[in-house]
Protein backbone atom coordinates (compact mmCIF):
# COMPACT_ATOMS: atom_id res chain seq x y z
CA UNK A 1 0.00 0.00 0.00
CA UNK A 2 1.32 3.22 -0.69
CA UNK A 3 1.76 5.83 1.56
CA UNK A 4 0.05 8.59 -1.18
CA UNK A 5 -3.84 7.18 -0.74
CA UNK A 6 -6.61 8.94 -2.64
CA UNK A 7 -9.39 10.84 -0.80
CA UNK A 8 -11.58 8.09 -0.32
CA UNK A 9 -9.52 5.89 1.71
CA UNK A 10 -7.35 7.25 3.87
CA UNK A 11 -5.09 5.27 5.67
CA UNK A 12 -5.38 4.39 9.41
CA UNK A 13 -2.33 4.12 11.29
CA UNK A 14 -2.34 2.21 14.97
CA UNK A 15 0.87 3.75 16.88
CA UNK A 16 3.10 1.91 19.72
CA UNK A 17 5.59 3.56 22.07
CA UNK A 18 8.07 2.05 24.08
CA UNK A 19 9.02 2.52 28.04
CA UNK A 20 12.59 1.66 28.21
CA UNK A 21 14.48 2.46 31.42
CA UNK A 22 13.55 5.03 33.65
CA UNK A 23 11.18 6.50 30.89
CA UNK A 24 8.13 8.05 32.68
CA UNK A 25 4.67 6.34 30.87
CA UNK A 26 3.84 9.92 30.91
CA UNK A 27 6.74 10.96 28.73
CA UNK A 28 5.94 7.86 26.48
CA UNK A 29 2.26 9.05 26.32
CA UNK A 30 3.96 12.56 25.51
CA UNK A 31 6.06 11.57 22.81
CA UNK A 32 2.59 9.10 21.36
CA UNK A 33 1.11 12.14 21.02
CA UNK A 34 3.75 13.97 19.09
CA UNK A 35 3.96 11.21 16.76
CA UNK A 36 0.37 11.34 16.27
CA UNK A 37 0.92 14.94 15.00
CA UNK A 38 3.61 13.72 12.99
CA UNK A 39 1.16 10.80 11.30
CA UNK A 40 -1.78 13.52 10.41
CA UNK A 41 0.90 15.25 9.05
CA UNK A 42 1.36 12.42 6.31
CA UNK A 43 -2.77 12.10 6.30
CA UNK A 44 -3.07 9.51 8.19
CA UNK A 45 -6.07 8.86 10.84
CA UNK A 46 -5.12 7.41 14.39
CA UNK A 47 -7.34 4.69 15.24
CA UNK A 48 -5.64 3.33 18.07
CA UNK A 49 -2.01 3.73 20.63
CA UNK A 50 -0.26 0.72 22.44
CA UNK A 51 2.82 1.00 24.22
CA UNK A 52 5.04 -1.53 26.62
CA UNK A 53 7.93 -1.62 29.07
CA UNK A 54 10.47 -3.23 27.94
CA UNK A 55 14.47 -3.44 29.06
CA UNK A 56 15.64 -2.22 25.34
CA UNK A 57 14.58 -2.06 21.92
CA UNK A 58 17.14 -4.76 20.84
CA UNK A 59 14.86 -7.96 20.48
CA UNK A 60 13.59 -9.44 17.36
CA UNK A 61 10.09 -8.71 17.70
CA UNK A 62 10.65 -5.40 19.93
CA UNK A 63 7.22 -6.30 21.71
CA UNK A 64 6.63 -9.51 24.00
CA UNK A 65 5.05 -12.08 22.59
CA UNK A 66 1.04 -11.20 24.39
CA UNK A 67 1.07 -7.11 22.78
CA UNK A 68 2.02 -8.71 19.78
CA UNK A 69 -0.73 -10.68 19.33
CA UNK A 70 -3.09 -7.54 20.85
CA UNK A 71 -1.66 -5.84 18.34
CA UNK A 72 -2.33 -7.77 15.50
CA UNK A 73 -5.66 -7.40 16.48
CA UNK A 74 -5.46 -3.93 15.17
CA UNK A 75 -4.47 -4.63 12.08
CA UNK A 76 -6.29 -8.58 11.18
CA UNK A 77 -2.38 -10.40 11.57
CA UNK A 78 -1.87 -13.48 13.31
CA UNK A 79 0.08 -12.56 15.76
CA UNK A 80 2.96 -14.78 14.53
CA UNK A 81 6.44 -14.02 13.00
CA UNK A 82 6.90 -16.59 10.14
CA UNK A 83 10.41 -18.75 9.68
CA UNK A 84 12.61 -16.59 7.68
CA UNK A 85 14.79 -19.10 6.14
CA UNK A 86 13.65 -22.40 5.13
CA UNK A 87 16.43 -24.65 5.05
CA UNK A 88 17.27 -26.13 1.29
CA UNK A 89 17.12 -30.45 1.58
CA UNK A 90 19.54 -32.71 -0.28
CA UNK A 91 18.20 -33.95 -3.49
CA UNK A 92 18.33 -37.26 -2.24
CA UNK A 93 16.09 -36.28 0.64
CA UNK A 94 13.75 -34.69 -1.59
CA UNK A 95 13.52 -37.95 -3.55
CA UNK A 96 12.91 -40.17 -0.56
CA UNK A 97 9.95 -37.47 0.97
CA UNK A 98 8.74 -38.23 -2.38
CA UNK A 99 8.68 -41.92 -2.39
CA UNK A 100 7.53 -41.45 0.97
CA UNK A 101 4.42 -39.65 0.06
CA UNK A 102 3.72 -41.71 -2.70
CA UNK A 103 3.33 -45.05 0.25
CA UNK A 104 1.73 -42.09 2.30
CA UNK A 105 -1.07 -42.26 -0.55
CA UNK A 106 -3.02 -45.91 0.64
CA UNK A 107 -2.71 -44.73 4.22
CA UNK A 108 -5.97 -43.80 5.52
CA UNK A 109 -5.15 -42.37 9.35
CA UNK A 110 -7.82 -42.04 12.15
CA UNK A 111 -9.57 -38.95 12.18
CA UNK A 112 -7.86 -36.29 13.60
CA UNK A 113 -8.30 -32.36 14.03
CA UNK A 114 -6.27 -29.25 15.28
CA UNK A 115 -6.41 -28.06 18.58
CA UNK A 116 -6.83 -24.39 18.45
CA UNK A 117 -5.19 -23.07 21.86
CA UNK A 118 -5.37 -19.15 22.72
CA UNK A 119 -2.70 -18.28 21.37
CA UNK A 120 -4.19 -19.05 18.00
CA UNK A 121 -7.24 -17.22 18.48
CA UNK A 122 -7.44 -13.41 16.89
CA UNK A 123 -10.31 -11.68 17.88
CA UNK A 124 -12.40 -10.25 14.97
CA UNK A 125 -12.52 -6.70 13.97
CA UNK A 126 -14.15 -4.67 11.97
CA UNK A 127 -12.23 -4.22 8.48
CA UNK A 128 -13.18 -0.41 8.55
CA UNK A 129 -11.69 0.02 12.22
CA UNK A 130 -8.21 -1.99 10.96
CA UNK A 131 -5.17 -0.52 10.31
CA UNK A 132 -3.03 -0.83 7.45
CA UNK A 133 -0.16 0.82 9.08
CA UNK A 134 1.75 0.34 12.17
CA UNK A 135 4.06 3.01 13.14
CA UNK A 136 6.74 2.32 15.91
CA UNK A 137 7.92 5.59 18.40
CA UNK A 138 11.15 4.02 17.82
CA UNK A 139 14.04 2.72 15.10
CA UNK A 140 13.79 -0.20 14.05
CA UNK A 141 16.09 -2.80 12.26
CA UNK A 142 15.28 -4.04 9.03
CA UNK A 143 14.71 -7.56 10.42
CA UNK A 144 12.58 -6.11 13.11
CA UNK A 145 10.38 -4.74 10.26
CA UNK A 146 10.64 -7.64 8.76
CA UNK A 147 8.99 -9.85 11.87
CA UNK A 148 6.57 -7.16 12.30
CA UNK A 149 5.33 -6.93 8.85
CA UNK A 150 5.12 -10.61 8.79
CA UNK A 151 3.21 -10.79 12.64
CA UNK A 152 0.71 -8.00 12.19
CA UNK A 153 0.33 -8.64 8.20
CA UNK A 154 0.92 -4.11 8.16
CA UNK A 155 3.01 -1.58 6.59
CA UNK A 156 5.45 -0.84 9.47
CA UNK A 157 7.11 2.41 9.53
CA UNK A 158 9.67 3.89 12.52
CA UNK A 159 9.32 7.39 13.66
CA UNK A 160 12.60 8.17 11.59
CA UNK A 161 10.41 7.09 8.36
CA UNK A 162 7.67 8.84 9.08
CA UNK A 163 9.86 12.48 9.42
CA UNK A 164 11.88 11.63 6.62
CA UNK A 165 8.89 10.97 4.38
CA UNK A 166 7.05 14.16 5.64
CA UNK A 167 10.68 16.48 4.59
CA UNK A 168 10.72 14.72 1.28
CA UNK A 169 6.92 16.30 0.71
CA UNK A 170 7.92 19.46 2.38
CA UNK A 171 10.96 20.06 0.54
CA UNK A 172 10.74 22.41 -2.13
CA UNK A 173 14.03 24.06 -3.14
CA UNK A 174 16.52 22.00 -4.79
CA UNK A 175 19.05 22.16 -1.94
CA UNK A 176 16.11 21.04 0.03
CA UNK A 177 15.30 17.87 -2.14
CA UNK A 178 18.75 17.04 -2.83
CA UNK A 179 19.35 16.82 1.64
CA UNK A 180 16.38 15.38 1.97
CA UNK A 181 16.39 12.11 -0.65
CA UNK A 182 20.64 11.74 0.84
CA UNK A 183 18.95 10.98 3.90
CA UNK A 184 16.31 8.76 2.49
CA UNK A 185 18.63 7.06 0.51
CA UNK A 186 20.98 6.64 3.75
CA UNK A 187 18.09 5.46 6.06
CA UNK A 188 16.76 2.83 2.80
CA UNK A 189 19.87 1.76 2.16
CA UNK A 190 20.23 -0.98 4.98
CA UNK A 191 16.65 -1.96 4.91
CA UNK A 192 16.69 -3.44 1.43
CA UNK A 193 14.98 -6.75 1.29
CA UNK A 194 14.57 -9.16 -1.29
CA UNK A 195 11.02 -10.10 -2.42
CA UNK A 196 11.71 -13.52 -2.97
CA UNK A 197 13.66 -16.61 -2.05
CA UNK A 198 15.80 -16.51 -5.46
CA UNK A 199 16.64 -12.97 -4.19
CA UNK A 200 20.03 -13.88 -2.34
CA UNK A 201 21.15 -15.71 -5.59
CA UNK A 202 24.79 -14.43 -6.70
CA UNK A 203 25.43 -12.59 -10.12
CA UNK A 204 26.57 -14.54 -12.56
CA UNK A 205 28.69 -12.69 -15.10
CA UNK A 206 32.20 -10.81 -15.23
CA UNK A 207 33.26 -7.25 -13.87
CA UNK A 208 32.25 -5.55 -10.96
CA UNK A 209 29.07 -7.57 -9.86
CA UNK A 210 30.76 -11.11 -9.82
CA UNK A 211 29.72 -12.52 -6.40
CA UNK A 212 27.27 -10.03 -5.21
CA UNK A 213 24.17 -10.84 -4.26
CA UNK A 214 20.47 -8.60 -5.48
CA UNK A 215 20.78 -7.16 -2.84
CA UNK A 216 24.18 -6.51 -2.54
CA UNK A 217 23.60 -4.86 -5.76
CA UNK A 218 20.89 -2.11 -4.88
CA UNK A 219 22.72 -1.40 -1.35
CA UNK A 220 25.98 -0.62 -3.85
CA UNK A 221 23.94 1.05 -6.16
CA UNK A 222 22.28 3.52 -3.40
CA UNK A 223 25.64 4.18 -2.56
CA UNK A 224 26.48 4.95 -5.58
CA UNK A 225 23.61 7.53 -5.93
CA UNK A 226 23.77 9.07 -2.21
CA UNK A 227 27.82 10.13 -4.03
CA UNK A 228 26.29 11.79 -7.24
CA UNK A 229 23.81 13.99 -4.49
CA UNK A 230 26.56 14.87 -2.43
CA UNK A 231 28.56 16.24 -5.26
CA UNK A 232 25.58 17.95 -6.25
CA UNK A 233 24.61 19.17 -3.16
CA UNK A 234 28.55 20.36 -3.02
CA UNK A 235 28.14 22.55 -5.91
CA UNK A 236 24.85 23.87 -4.42
CA UNK A 237 26.82 24.61 -1.48
CA UNK A 238 29.66 26.81 -2.86
CA UNK A 239 26.75 29.16 -3.53
CA UNK A 240 25.39 29.41 -0.41
CA UNK A 241 28.52 29.88 1.01
CA UNK A 242 28.77 33.32 -1.46
CA UNK A 243 25.51 34.27 -0.39
CA UNK A 244 26.49 33.71 3.12
CA UNK A 245 29.85 35.59 2.80
CA UNK A 246 28.18 38.84 1.19
CA UNK A 247 25.90 38.59 4.19
CA UNK A 248 28.31 38.25 6.75
CA UNK A 249 29.39 42.03 7.86
CA UNK A 250 25.29 42.47 8.19
CA UNK A 251 23.47 42.20 11.29
CA UNK A 252 21.85 38.88 11.08
CA UNK A 253 18.94 37.09 13.58
CA UNK A 254 18.32 33.31 13.39
CA UNK A 255 14.89 32.42 13.81
CA UNK A 256 15.51 28.87 15.83
CA UNK A 257 13.12 26.49 18.15
CA UNK A 258 10.66 23.60 17.69
CA UNK A 259 8.52 22.94 14.52
CA UNK A 260 5.59 24.52 14.80
CA UNK A 261 6.28 26.89 17.37
CA UNK A 262 5.33 30.12 15.36
CA UNK A 263 8.78 30.81 13.65
CA UNK A 264 7.08 31.02 9.77
CA UNK A 265 4.49 33.37 11.41
CA UNK A 266 7.23 35.83 13.33
CA UNK A 267 9.24 35.65 9.82
CA UNK A 268 6.04 36.87 8.51
CA UNK A 269 5.44 39.45 11.10
CA UNK A 270 8.55 40.25 10.95
CA UNK A 271 9.56 41.23 7.34
CA UNK A 272 5.92 40.87 5.73
CA UNK A 273 7.17 38.11 3.44
CA UNK A 274 4.90 36.25 2.69
CA UNK A 275 6.54 32.76 3.87
CA UNK A 276 4.27 29.86 4.15
CA UNK A 277 2.28 29.62 7.35
CA UNK A 278 0.57 25.88 8.54
CA UNK A 279 -0.50 24.52 11.84
CA UNK A 280 1.77 21.56 10.57
CA UNK A 281 4.49 19.94 12.04
CA UNK A 282 7.66 20.92 9.12
CA UNK A 283 5.37 23.29 7.20
CA UNK A 284 8.82 25.15 6.20
CA UNK A 285 12.00 23.19 5.71
CA UNK A 286 13.69 25.59 3.25
CA UNK A 287 15.94 28.60 4.98
CA UNK A 288 14.25 31.88 4.28
CA UNK A 289 16.42 35.22 4.67
CA UNK A 290 14.62 38.75 4.89
CA UNK A 291 15.24 42.02 6.03
CA UNK A 292 12.85 43.16 9.33
CA UNK A 293 10.60 46.01 8.01
CA UNK A 294 10.17 48.93 8.73
CA UNK A 295 13.95 48.64 7.26
CA UNK A 296 16.16 49.29 10.04
CA UNK A 297 20.02 50.97 10.06
CA UNK A 298 22.08 49.68 10.74
CA UNK A 299 19.86 47.04 8.25
CA UNK A 300 18.91 44.08 10.41
CA UNK A 301 18.28 40.32 8.63
CA UNK A 302 16.25 37.79 10.08
CA UNK A 303 16.21 34.14 8.80
CA UNK A 304 13.82 30.81 9.57
CA UNK A 305 15.40 27.79 9.83
CA UNK A 306 14.15 24.23 9.77
CA UNK A 307 12.72 23.03 12.83
CA UNK A 308 13.14 20.63 15.52
CA UNK A 309 11.89 17.35 17.02
CA UNK A 310 12.62 14.92 19.56
CA UNK A 311 14.84 12.31 18.09
CA UNK A 312 15.52 13.96 14.67
CA UNK A 313 17.25 11.61 13.12
CA UNK A 314 21.16 12.22 12.73
CA UNK A 315 21.36 11.91 9.14
CA UNK A 316 18.71 14.83 8.58
CA UNK A 317 20.62 16.93 10.92
CA UNK A 318 23.76 16.17 9.04
CA UNK A 319 22.13 16.99 6.09
CA UNK A 320 20.26 20.10 6.70
CA UNK A 321 23.85 21.58 7.80
CA UNK A 322 23.62 24.25 5.34
CA UNK A 323 20.51 25.78 7.27
CA UNK A 324 21.71 25.33 10.76
CA UNK A 325 25.05 27.32 9.54
CA UNK A 326 22.25 29.98 9.32
CA UNK A 327 22.27 29.82 12.70
CA UNK A 328 25.61 29.43 13.38
CA UNK A 329 27.09 32.19 11.44
CA UNK A 330 24.12 34.43 13.15
CA UNK A 331 24.96 37.28 15.61
CA UNK A 332 21.61 36.48 17.47
CA UNK A 333 19.58 33.52 18.08
CA UNK A 334 15.46 33.81 18.60
CA UNK A 335 14.85 30.94 20.54
CA UNK A 336 11.17 30.33 19.62
CA UNK A 337 8.63 28.39 22.28
CA UNK A 338 4.82 27.82 22.32
CA UNK A 339 4.44 29.01 25.55
CA UNK A 340 0.95 27.35 25.20
CA UNK A 341 2.26 23.66 25.12
CA UNK A 342 2.97 22.03 28.46
CA UNK A 343 5.82 20.15 27.01
CA UNK A 344 8.03 23.34 25.48
CA UNK A 345 10.35 23.34 28.33
CA UNK A 346 11.68 19.58 27.18
CA UNK A 347 11.39 21.00 23.45
CA UNK A 348 13.50 23.96 24.50
CA UNK A 349 15.96 21.83 25.53
CA UNK A 350 15.89 19.56 22.64
CA UNK A 351 16.65 22.92 20.34
CA UNK A 352 19.68 24.05 22.76
CA UNK A 353 21.40 20.47 22.52
CA UNK A 354 20.90 20.40 18.69
CA UNK A 355 22.77 23.59 18.12
CA UNK A 356 25.47 23.06 20.75
CA UNK A 357 26.27 19.92 18.52
CA UNK A 358 26.76 22.29 15.55
CA UNK A 359 28.89 24.96 17.59
CA UNK A 360 25.95 27.29 17.66
CA UNK A 361 26.00 26.85 21.69
CA UNK A 362 27.94 30.37 22.82
CA UNK A 363 25.77 32.54 20.28
CA UNK A 364 24.35 35.36 22.13
CA UNK A 365 20.64 34.61 22.51
CA UNK A 366 16.59 35.71 23.27
CA UNK A 367 13.93 33.69 24.55
CA UNK A 368 10.65 34.08 22.98
CA UNK A 369 7.75 33.00 24.79
CA UNK A 370 4.85 32.96 21.81
CA UNK A 371 1.67 32.63 21.56
CA UNK A 372 1.00 34.31 25.24
CA UNK A 373 -2.66 35.07 24.19
CA UNK A 374 -3.36 31.59 24.91
CA UNK A 375 -2.01 32.14 28.53
CA UNK A 376 -3.92 32.57 31.84
CA UNK A 377 -3.11 35.75 33.48
CA UNK A 378 -1.74 32.94 36.11
CA UNK A 379 0.34 31.00 33.73
CA UNK A 380 1.92 34.53 32.35
CA UNK A 381 3.06 35.74 35.79
CA UNK A 382 4.71 32.11 36.50
CA UNK A 383 6.50 32.06 33.34
CA UNK A 384 7.83 35.56 33.97
CA UNK A 385 9.09 34.67 37.20
CA UNK A 386 10.82 31.62 35.58
CA UNK A 387 12.11 33.39 32.70
CA UNK A 388 12.87 36.78 33.84
CA UNK A 389 14.97 38.22 30.76
CA UNK A 390 12.05 36.10 28.26
CA UNK A 391 10.11 38.38 25.86
CA UNK A 392 6.58 37.30 25.54
CA UNK A 393 5.29 37.94 22.16
CA UNK A 394 2.00 36.65 19.96
CA UNK A 395 2.25 37.32 16.35
CA UNK A 396 -1.04 38.73 15.86
CA UNK A 397 0.05 41.41 18.02
CA UNK A 398 1.66 44.39 15.81
CA UNK A 399 2.41 45.97 19.27
CA UNK A 400 4.26 43.19 20.24
CA UNK A 401 5.86 42.69 17.07
CA UNK A 402 7.09 45.95 17.13
CA UNK A 403 8.68 45.87 20.41
CA UNK A 404 10.94 42.81 19.06
CA UNK A 405 12.08 44.61 16.64
CA UNK A 406 13.14 47.75 18.94
CA UNK A 407 14.33 45.21 21.02
CA UNK A 408 16.91 43.74 18.17
CA UNK A 409 17.84 47.52 17.17
CA UNK A 410 19.09 48.00 20.68
CA UNK A 411 20.73 45.08 20.36
CA UNK A 412 22.56 45.79 18.10
CA UNK A 413 23.62 49.39 18.70
CA UNK A 414 25.12 48.25 22.13
CA UNK A 415 27.83 46.84 20.20
CA UNK A 416 28.25 50.31 18.07
CA UNK A 417 29.82 53.80 18.78
CA UNK A 418 29.65 57.42 17.70
CA UNK A 419 32.17 58.97 14.93
CA UNK A 420 32.32 62.00 12.96
CA UNK A 421 33.58 60.73 9.69
CA UNK A 422 34.67 64.15 7.05
CA UNK A 423 33.99 63.04 3.63
CA UNK A 424 35.22 65.40 1.20
CA UNK A 425 33.27 66.79 -1.61
CA UNK A 426 35.43 64.90 -4.43
CA UNK A 427 34.96 61.78 -3.24
CA UNK A 428 31.82 60.31 -4.84
CA UNK A 429 29.65 57.55 -3.66
CA UNK A 430 30.81 57.21 -0.04
CA UNK A 431 27.67 59.66 1.22
CA UNK A 432 25.55 57.55 -0.35
CA UNK A 433 26.80 54.45 1.25
CA UNK A 434 26.45 55.55 4.19
CA UNK A 435 23.13 56.63 4.19
CA UNK A 436 22.06 53.46 3.20
CA UNK A 437 23.62 51.45 5.58
CA UNK A 438 24.56 52.77 8.84
CA UNK A 439 22.77 55.26 10.62
CA UNK A 440 23.73 58.91 10.70
CA UNK A 441 22.50 61.26 13.60
CA UNK A 442 23.60 64.29 12.09
CA UNK A 443 25.46 66.25 9.12
CA UNK A 444 26.93 69.59 8.63
CA UNK A 445 28.95 71.39 5.76
CA UNK A 446 31.80 73.44 5.08
CA UNK A 447 33.61 74.73 1.72
CA UNK A 448 36.02 71.40 2.12
CA UNK A 449 33.05 68.53 2.27
CA UNK A 450 30.64 66.71 4.64
CA UNK A 451 30.76 65.46 8.23
CA UNK A 452 28.63 63.24 9.10
CA UNK A 453 27.94 62.26 12.87
CA UNK A 454 27.14 58.14 12.35
CA UNK A 455 26.53 55.34 15.08
CA UNK A 456 27.89 51.92 13.64
CA UNK A 457 30.11 49.14 14.46
CA UNK A 458 34.10 49.17 14.09
CA UNK A 459 33.96 46.96 11.08
CA UNK A 460 31.60 49.46 9.62
CA UNK A 461 34.01 52.24 10.19
CA UNK A 462 37.39 50.54 8.59
CA UNK A 463 35.04 49.80 5.48
CA UNK A 464 34.21 53.58 5.26
CA UNK A 465 38.17 55.28 6.16
CA UNK A 466 39.33 52.53 3.64
CA UNK A 467 36.78 53.80 0.62
CA UNK A 468 37.73 57.21 1.50
CA UNK A 469 41.46 56.60 1.41
CA UNK A 470 41.20 54.10 -2.12
CA UNK A 471 38.61 57.12 -3.53
CA UNK A 472 41.72 59.76 -2.61
CA UNK A 473 44.49 57.58 -4.44
CA UNK A 474 42.49 57.31 -7.48
CA UNK A 475 41.85 60.51 -7.62
CA UNK A 476 45.50 61.81 -6.97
Amino acid sequence: MSLHETEQAIPKAVLVGLQIGRTTEQEVQNSLIELSRLVNTLGFEVIGKLHQRRTSTKSANVLGDGKLMELAKWTGGSGKVAPTFIKKKHKAALKFEKEDDADDMFDFPEETFEEQGPEDFVEEENPQDQAQWVIFDCDLSPLQLRNLESATGAKVMDRTGVIIEIFSRHARTRAARLQVEIARLTYVAPRVRGVSAGDDDRMGGGGKGVGESAIELDRRKIRDRIKELKQELSSIGQEHLTRRSQRSQEACVALVGYTNAGKSSLMRAMTGSEVYVADKLFATLDTTVRAVQPETRPKILLSDTVGFIKKLPHDLVASFKSTLDEALNASLLLYMVDASDPSFRSQLEVTRTTLAEVGAGEIPSLLILNKRDCLTEEQTSSLAAEFPEAIFLSTRNTEDVENLRLRLVKFFENSMREEEIFIPYKVQGVIGDIRARLKVLGESYDEKGVRLKVRANAEDFEKIAKKIRDALIDID
